[in-house]
């Protein structure tokens, strides 16, 4: 087992990282940027390293300083969290060659699932549904035109190298395809420095589902069941629970044997993610697979007693896993609590927490990094709480929710706590009628 991981990460999930090892016996050794020097994450490790300033682009995504943190603390594994370099197959690469075990899926790995459109060419050989489209990276636009034909509109335009919505177009009829392919690719090779193209069928009123995997390095798989992440705001999850409430017991198996043979057909080591579109007559299409722990990964671990992280580390150590799946047994919902104005489009509102006060009680689990006087930097993702109510059934599951987010008090900026109590009275909410498409109709009051 390990002696001391690094924790290449900051925030709540840094946080999240640590509780773990302390509970294992592993030491811990913070990184953390100027403007991150008063973070919990940072109070709470073993050891503590400051790797540049507030930039993410010159702290927590610059690798020298990152191994170099590793070398002088001695550290011998590295947690990557999820964001910055989790996905990153040259910094996979780096902790190997310099002896660091990287606490996630090998370059190798994320090569393979990281573009999409290879993922998409893999799973098809993996004999897992993909949505209708191009094989592979479209060439150019006379290639374009003809896979948008083949496909049949309504078509979606997708960056290869994408992720948050980032190089996506809606496509829906012919003489909107070539102003779609300039603006995407100019959107993909802004955002990643690539600007290769896929196209998939657009999926009418889907829902976005994820399957929980985990691989160890003997080749074997299991499934920890779903999430719902349905409730999104361009392309950027607000909620998430499970199980959720689109699922029957045969969609169930099916998409969780559909994510074990993608798992095991590319031997997947570590906890990821496999996600799915499923239209309205339950048709699941694989849509990518996410080789790092999730945001969300807290409701599966509610409902199914499960430490994923730590699971993880013995993962990476080695040990191998059980094989079993596992099955929902109560529901859970988490909410992204975000300093944001949703009464102003959600913009971003970073700035001093004078007042904050944590709901608690049974069922009631909050992850999060600031406290009161804690100063939100504006340098990073909005993202400063996670609340998550776990209950035996789902109305149980809502209306804790309701009653920790009346209890949630944090003053000073503004958050989304207001839009998440307005989403958990919304009828369509509750009868859990709702897509991907759910925030485009809906208005703060």
């Amino acid at each position: 087992m390990f002696k001391k991981i690094l924790i290449a990460n900051r925030g709540e999930i840094a946080l999240r990282v640590i509780r773990t090892c302390k509970e294992m016996g592993i030491k811990t050794v913070a990184v953390y940027s100027t403007a991150d020097a008063e973070s919990l994450h940072v109070r709470f490790a073993d050891e503590a390293v400051c790797i540049g300033p507030a930039p993410s682009s010159e702290s927590y995504l610059k690798m020298p300083n990152i191994i170099a943190a590793a070398e002088i603390t001695n550290a011998d594994a590295i947690h990557p969290g999820y964001g910055f370099l989790s996905e990153n197959a040259k910094f996979s690469k780096l902790c190997e060659e310099h002896n660091i075990k990287f606490i996630g899926a090998t370059g190798e790995m994320i090569n393979q699932m990281g573009d999409k459109a290879n993922a998409k060419t893999t799973m098809i050989s993996a004999g897992v549904p993909c949505v209708p489209g191009s094989e592979g990276v479209i060439v150019d636009f006379e290639d374009c035109v003809k896979v948008a034909l083949e496909t049949g509109y309504p078509v979606m335009l997708k960056a290869s190298a994408g992720g948050g919505g980032k190089g996506m177009r809606a496509v829906w009829k012919a003489d909107e395809l070539k102003d779609a392919w300039d603006s995407a690719r100019h959107e993909s090779k802004a955002a990643f420095g690539n600007d290769d193209m896929y196209m998939e069928k657009l999926i009418e009123e889907p829902r976005h589902i994820e399957i929980q995997i985990v691989g160890d390095s003997f080749g074997n798989a299991c499934h920890l069941s779903e999430r719902d992440c349905s409730v999104q705001r361009r392309h950027q999850k607000l909620t998430e629970e499970t199980p959720s409430p689109f699922m029957t017991d045969d969609l169930r198996k099916r998409m969780g044997d559909a994510a074990v043979k993608a798992s095991e057909f590319i031997k997947y080591e570590g906890a990821g993610t496999v996600e799915f579109l499923v239209d309205k007559h339950r048709n699941f299409y694989f849509m990518e697979m996410n080789t790092r722990i999730q945001v969300e990964h807290p409701i599966t671990e509610e409902v199914v007693n499960y430490d994923l992280i730590r699971e993880q580390i013995l993962v990476a150590a080695g040990i191998p896993i059980s094989g079993k799946n596992y099955f929902p047994q109560m529901h859970s919902i988490e909410c992204r609590i975000n300093a944001e104005d949703p009464h102003s489009n959600f913009r971003p509102a970073p700035g001093k927490i004078t007042t904050f006060h944590a709901p608690g009680g049974h069922g009631v689990r909050i992850d999060t990094h600031v406290y009161a006087g804690y100063m939100i930097p504006p340098n990073y993702d909005s993202m400063i709480a996670k609340l998550i109510t776990t209950a035996q059934t789902r109305g149980e599951a809502i209306n804790k929710m309701k009653r920790a987010l009346d209890e949630f008090v944090i003053e000073g900026v503004k958050t989304t706590i207001p839009f998440h109590r307005q989403l958990m009275d919304h009828p369509d909410y509750i009868s859990g009628n709702y897509t991907t498409k759910f925030m485009e109709d809906f208005q703060m009051r």
